[in-house]
């Protein structure tokens, strides 16, 4: 395993942990050049469908984008990223469970938001605004205000 802070290749394990899904396990390492430690986790590769994308194109899913997306609205929130990975564990377990080969992004996107509107409300409108392209300030506040009315009647 290769260091992050320095590339060197040796590296000892200090602690190895299953996730509490027993999905993957969780290494906490030591580079044995510049003793620094990092975490790594091994997951047995699942066979995820390809994402179509808006214009066509086909991708593999990439755990790491959706996790970025939601870093990226989630940011100053309090939201741990514990909770975040969560949100991703759960979306491609739906993913495999779905039993499909390919999936359109707008289905990544709409589970994102879903996820996000129970967790965090600024963070679900700043992910929807750059995922839904609002092009004007009146479709963003047509936005907050049915997060607002759903909020009242308790959805």
């Amino acid at each position: 395993m290769r260091c992050p802070f320095c590339g060197n290749l040796e590296d000892r394990v200090i602690d190895s942990r299953t996730s509490k899904e027993g999905d993957a396990i969780r290494r906490r390492r030591e580079c044995l050049a510049c003793k620094k430690r990092f975490t790594s986790y091994e997951r047995v590769e699942d066979v995820l469908p390809l994402v179509i994308k808006k214009d066509g194109r086909r991708e593999p899913f990439e755990r790491n984008k959706v996790l970025n997306g939601l870093k990226k609205a989630c940011e100053k929130r309090p939201i741990g990223i514990d909770t975040l990975e969560g949100i991703v564990d759960a979306i491609e377990k739906r993913l495999m469970n779905l039993g499909v080969k390919e999936i359109p992004s707008s289905w990544i996107g709409e589970d994102v938001m879903e996820n996000l509107k129970r967790l965090d409300k600024v963070a679900y409108v700043r992910f929807a605004s750059v995922y839904r392209q609002f092009k004007d300030i009146d479709e963003l506040m047509k936005e907050v205000y049915s997060l607002m009315g759903a909020e009242k009647t308790g959805h």
